[in-house]
């Protein structure tokens, strides 16, 4: 069960995985090796499922976003798998869902230009058969991130 140092530890953590314990333990009101501990703890139970570097897409050369949406005749597990395998051999796919609605995948797709989606879709069809594609590119980003509200768990 999380209490509210938990949850502030998870917010602070979530906005700067690199703050150091002791800057963390102040924000929450504990010693340092108490806050060292819960850190842990949350990290074993899984509230924590790793610490990363967020990368500036500017400075990486991959400003651009496009959405691929993707409509499939196959819904079989194997498909599945080989879609699976296909997209995560590709970098520039940084996240993909399986949705319901009219389409049955969306793929977001990271890019140095507009043009190299063409070198990525290329990539995807040679691998697995697709009914259907429609990209979207985005003009703006409005809101981004990686946190998720804390308030929820358990």
């Amino acid at each position: 069960m999380l209490d509210e140092r938990d949850r502030k530890l998870l917010t602070l953590l979530q906005q700067d995985g690199s703050m150091a314990v002791g800057e963390l333990a102040d924000r929450v009101n504990l010693s340092l090796s108490a806050c060292s501990r819960r850190i842990q703890r949350l990290e074993e139970a899984g509230y924590i499922a790793k610490r990363i570097v967020v990368l500036n897409r500017e400075r990486m050369g991959v400003p651009t976003t496009v959405f691929a949406m993707i409509k499939t005749a196959h819904h079989s597990d194997e498909w599945i798998e080989t879609f699976r395998r296909a997209i995560s051999d590709i970098p520039e796919i940084v996240e993909a869902h399986r949705l319901t609605g009219n389409y049955d995948y969306i793929v977001k797709v990271v890019l140095p230009r507009v043009e190299h989606y063409d070198v990525v879709y290329k990539q995807i069809v040679r691998k697995v058969e697709l009914f259907d594609v429609s990209a979207s590119i985005s003009m703006e980003i409005l809101k981004s991130g990686t946190a998720v509200p804390v308030d929820y768990a358990e």
